[in-house]
């Protein structure tokens, strides 16, 4: 049977008195590669800040292994192996590649991983935070995350303004996470061919509401629900 790592049920959330999500039911099973996508203002990013108790959660209940977090602070939730990469690539500026990562470190976490998967982090180890490029924050914000040990990762829109040529690097170790099938990785992000070629399933949101949940090639076959819902003919 699989088993569900991460569960939403008629969520509705939001900042302050506002509902950005609304009765929203979603169920990522361990190991799924999800997409998620959507126009710009449709709840994506505010749905990954609800898992992680950062909204305002209106109705509904979350569950992180079918352990309900719905009341547990951000921080609680992240020592119960969950882990989110945000838009605002949040590292320490004044600190080096090294001391970023090693300040969060937990657990069997080591360095030799972070830096297999991104070894441009290796080449500037000395380097501070202000002296990486917008990509290597980025891969820095990243490598981060994963010395908490999350056994599910939310990445909200890391391909965001980087060249072409990052992106792909990104993808790659997106890739490499999920390759031996123990990490969940929801990915929230613009670039649509780019997510549902990663992808094993989508998630499509509208307005605070899902309106698509199935197989990302199946999705990638609906040129007239992507155009709707995301502004793309085909991805």
């Amino acid at each position: 049977m699989t088993e569900a790592a991460l569960s939403l049920n008629n969520v509705t959330a939001g900042y302050g008195q506002t509902h950005i999500l609304q009765d929203v039911t979603l169920t990522i099973n361990r190991g799924d590669r999800v997409a998620m996508i959507g126009r710009n203002g449709a709840g994506k990013t505010t749905l990954l800040a609800t898992v992680m108790g950062l909204t305002r959660l209106h109705r509904g209940t979350i569950k992180l292994h079918s352990q309900d977090i719905s009341n547990l602070r951000p921080h609680q939730r992240s020592m119960l192996a969950l882990g989110l990469v945000s838009q605002t690539r949040d590292i320490f500026p004044s600190l080096t590649v090294e001391e970023n990562l090693t300040s969060v470190m937990r657990g069997d976490a080591s360095l030799d991983e972070a830096y297999a998967l991104f070894p441009r982090l290796k080449e500037r180890r000395k380097n501070g935070g202000t002296q990486l490029s917008g990509g290597e924050q980025q891969m820095l914000a990243i490598a981060r995350t994963l010395m908490t040990e999350p056994q599910i990762v939310l990445l909200d829109e890391p391909l965001e303004g980087l060249a072409p040529v990052i992106c792909e690097q990104l993808m790659q170790a997106f890739e490499a996470l999920a390759a031996d099938g123990k990490r969940t990785v929801l990915l929230v992000e613009q670039h649509a061919a780019a997510a549902l070629q990663f992808a094993n399933r989508a998630v499509v949101i509208t307005n605070g509401s899902i309106v698509y949940d199935g197989g990302a090639d199946a999705l990638k076959q609906q040129p007239e629900l992507l155009e709707r819902h995301i502004g793309v003919a085909q991805a």
